[in-house]
C-alpha cells in the first residue's frame, strides 16, 4: 500500500482491456515520434505521476511496468483502470487545461516517457494520424468517466433547484461527476458528516475527494475546474465573440488563426444548442455522425491551439458604444472593450405552457437530451414534445435506453420541420411511437412525473401516457434582451443583418462609414451576428459554422476601413 494514495499495490493488478479505442497501444514509430520532444525516466512502485485535482504538466507514455489510475484518497481510494506498456495516460481535460479528475500512480517499477503538455497540444492538431489517435482516445475516456460516475461529487437533493443548476452546468460542460442524492443515497449522510456539512447547507461539490464547495455558484465551479481564466483580457480587443455555439466557435477559431486579438465568452457551455444534440448525422465530413458535445470539444481544443480559451459561465448584460469602440458588460462585473463584436448568443428552447409544469421541472422535465438526462431516466418510458430535428434526434437517442418513447407532435406531418433521414429513423424505430395532432394538457405525479394527459387537437380525445420524464423541444427564442436597443431586431427578437438591417441605419451612427451593412453586419457598424440569433438563419450546424467564418472576413474589412 502506498501512503500517498491508500491503494494496495501488493495485490496483482490486471491491465484494463481496450474498449471503443479508449486505451490503444502506440507503435514503435509513434513512440519514436513522441520521444523526439520528450524524456525517458524511471519510476518506482507507489510514485505518484499526477494527483487527482492537480494540474498535470506532462503527457505520460508507459514504456515498461504498470500504472494505476486512481480515484479518491485514504480509505476511499480505489483503482479505476490499469495501463501497461505502450499506453498513454490522461484524458481530454489535459488538453483543455483542466485539473485531473483521477490520479495516476506507478503500480510497479518501470519506465515512462514524458512530454510537455504544450507539445502534445501541437501534436494533436498537427499530426493527422497520431494526433487523431490521442484525441479520439481522450474523448472516449471522458465519456467513460462520465458514464462511470468518477470525478466531482455533487451532494444534494434531486428536488433542489440549486442541485439541478449544478447538475445542468457540469453536464453541459461535459465534466465527470456523480450525484449523491440526500433523498435516496445511503452514503449521503456519512459523506456530509465527514465534511462537517449539514443537510440544509447542501448542495455541495466535492473536488478531488477532499475540497468542499458549499452551494457554489457555477462561476466558482468553473474557476475550480479550469473553465474560467482567472483574469479577463486586458486592453482593447480586436474582436469579442459573445456565445460559443457552432457559429461562435467558428468565429473564434478563424479569428484567432488570423492573428486577431480576441476574447470569447458563453453563458453556459461551448456548443450551444448543438452541444445538447446526441448525434448530428448530416454534418459534412462525418459520415458516421458526430455528437454535438464532441464537435464542441474538438473546436475548443482547436481554439486553444491558437491561444484563445472560451470563458464560461459569463452572460452578456450590456452593449454600448464607447469612443469608437464597444464595451460589453457581463453578469460577473467583467467588461471587455473591443473594436468589433460577433453576436452568437443563439436561441433557447421555449418552455412548455402546461398548468403545474413548474412542479416537475426540478425532477422530470428537460430541455436537452444528453447523457446526463438519459442516465436519469434509463429504462423508463419517456415522452418528447416537438416536431423538429432536435425532437427527432432526442427521440432516437433516448430510445437506446428507454423501452418506450412517445413523440408528441402538434402537427400531422413530420417532414414539415424534420429532415427526411431523421423521419425515416423515427418511423422505423420499434420503441418510438409518434402521436400526431397531439398536445400535452396535464402532468400527473407526486415527487416525480408518472404520466401525461395528452389530447388530440382535431378530435378532442384525451388519453393517458405512462411517462417518467418529459423532453421539450418546441422552438426557441433568441437571447437578445442584453442588446437593449443597440441593434435592430425583428418582431420575434432575432437580430437583423445585411439587407434586412439597411432600413434601420441611424445616420449619426453610420456617419463616415462609406458602405451599407455587410451581409452579417447589424444596424450598427462593427457589430455582426451569426447562427440562430440572426433573423433568417438556416438553423443548421454547417450554416452556422460558415457564418462564423464569414463574419471574421467581414470583421477584417471593417477593421481595415476603420483604420
Amino acid at each position: 500500500m502506498t501512503a500517498a494514495t491508500g491503494i494496495d499495490l501488493g495485490a496483482p493488478l490486471t491491465e484494463t482491456p481496450d474498449s471503443y479505442g479508449a486505451f490503444p497501444r502506440l507503435t514503435d514509430e509513434q513512440i519514436r515520434t513522441l520521444h523526439a520532444g520528450g524524456d525517458r525516466r524511471p519510476v518506482e512502485a507507489g510514485e505518484v505521476l499526477y494527483a487527482q485535482g492537480g494540474q498535470p504538466s506532462e503527457f505520460f507514455v508507459v514504456l515498461s511496468g504498470k500504472v494505476a489510475i486512481t480515484e479518491g484518497t485514504g480509505d476511499d481510494a480505489k483503482v479505476v483502470r490499469v495501463h501497461g506498456p505502450r499506453r498513454f495516460l490522461g484524458e481530454v481535460g489535459l488538453l483543455e487545461g483542466q485539473p485531473a479528475f483521477v490520479g495516476a500512480v506507478a503500480a510497479e517499477p518501470g519506465e515512462v516517457l514524458t512530454i510537455p503538455v504544450s507539445a502534445v497540444r501541437r501534436l494533436v492538431l498537427g499530426d493527422p494520424v497520431l494526433g487523431d489517435l490521442i484525441l479520439r482516445a481522450y474523448l472516449v475516456r471522458r465519456t467513460l468517466l462520465i458514464g462511470s460516475g468518477h470525478g466531482l461529487r455533487i451532494v444534494g437533493s434531486c428536488y433542489s433547484p440549486d442541485t439541478r443548476r449544478l447538475l445542468e452546468f457540469v453536464a453541459r460542460n461535459r465534466l465527470p461527476y456523480r450525484l449523491v442524492d440526500v433523498e435516496k443515497d445511503q452514503q449521503a449522510e456519512a459523506l456530509l458528516q465527514r465534511f462537517g456539512v449539514a443537510v440544509e447547507d447542501t448542495p455541495v461539490v466535492v473536488l478531488n475527494g477532499t475540497e468542499v464547495l458549499r452551494n457554489p455558484s457555477t462561476a466558482e465551479v468553473a474557476r475550480k475546474v479550469g473553465l474560467r481564466p482567472p483574469q479577463p483580457e486586458r486592453g482593447v480587443q480586436d474582436l469579442l465573440v459573445v456565445g460559443a455555439g457552432p457559429g461562435g466557435l467558428a468565429a473564434v477559431v478563424y479569428g484567432a488563426s488570423d492573428g486577431l486579438r480576441l476574447s470569447a465568452f458563453d453563458a453556459v457551455a461551448p456548443g450551444g444548442q448543438a452541444g445538447t444534440t446526441s448525434r448530428i448525422e448530416n454534418y459534412l465530413g462525418f459520415p458516421p455522425g458526430i455528437s454535438g458535445a464532441e464537435l464542441a470539444e474538438r473546436s475548443v481544443i482547436q481554439a486553444a491551439k491558437f491561444g484563445v480559451r472560451v470563458a464560461v459561465p459569463a452572460e452578456a448584460r450590456s452593449l454600448e458604444p464607447r469612443g469608437g469602440r464597444f464595451a460589453v458588460g457581463f453578469d460577473d462585473g467583467i467588461e471587455i472593450v473591443t473594436r468589433a463584436v460577433v453576436i452568437a448568443t443563439g436561441a433557447r428552447y421555449r418552455r412548455l405552457v402546461v398548468p403545474g409544469i413548474e412542479t416537475f421541472e426540478a425532477t422530470s422535465v428537460y430541455y436537452a437530451a444528453t447523457l446526463h438526462e438519459a442516465r436519469r431516466c434509463l429504462a423508463s418510458p419517456v415522452a418528447v414534445v416537438g416536431g423538429g430535428n432536435s425532437a427527432g434526434q432526442a427521440a432516437v437517442f433516448l430510445a437506446e435506453g428507454s423501452p418506450v418513447v412517445y413523440l408528441v407532435v402538434r402537427g400531422g406531418d413530420l417532414t414539415a420541420n424534420m429532415s427526411r433521414y431523421l423521419v425515416d429513423q423515427v418511423e422505423r424505430h420499434p420503441r418510438i411511437t409518434v402521436l400526431g395532432h397531439t398536445e400535452v394538457r396535464e402532468l400527473v405525479g407526486g415527487d416525480g412525473l408518472e404520466s401525461l394527459v395528452v389530447e388530440n387537437n382535431r378530435t378532442g380525445e384525451r388519453r393517458v401516457l405512462d411517462a417518467r420524464a418529459l423532453f421539450v423541444f418546441i422552438g426557441a427564442s433568441p437571447h437578445t434582451a442584453w442588446l437593449s436597443g443597440m441593434v435592430a431586431l425583428d418582431e420575434d427578437g432575432f437580430v437583423l443583418t445585411g439587407a434586412d438591417a439597411e432600413g434601420f441605419r441611424d445616420a449619426d451612427v453610420w456617419r463616415g462609414v462609406p458602405r451599407s451593412p455587410l451581409v452579417l453586419e447589424t444596424s450598427r457598424p462593427g457589430v455582426f451576428a451569426v447562427g440562430d440569433v440572426r433573423h433568417g438563419s438556416v438553423k443548421r450546424v454547417a450554416s452556422a459554422v460558415g457564418e462564423g467564418a464569414m463574419a471574421v472576413r467581414f470583421v477584417h474589412e471593417h477593421l481595415s476601413q476603420e483604420a
